[in-house]
């Protein structure tokens, strides 16, 4: 299976990383974190067809950083 692109989001989401470098793969619950914060629903579109349904729910419930009502929201 092919990994899709990489996600199309606006730099200012990650703006202390270096997009070109930055690993989608490693540090996906800090990019899924920014994205659920301060992200546009074509952001999040950018979400689910990078990483399966299942990660995003999983750093969801996880994250100290996203507010409750945004939780609620993405779930």
């Amino acid at each position: 299976m092919t990994k899709a692109a990489k996600p199309n989001i606006p730099p200012y989401l990650l703006w202390e990383y270096d997009l070109n470098t930055f690993n989608y793969d490693k540090s996906y619950k800090i990019f899924i974190e920014r994205v659920l914060q301060m992200g546009k629903i074509e952001d999040w579109k950018e979400i689910i067809r990078y990483y399966p349904i299942e990660k995003t729910f999983e750093t969801n419930e996880w994250s100290a950083q996203i507010a409750k009502s945004d939780m609620l929201y993405v779930s």
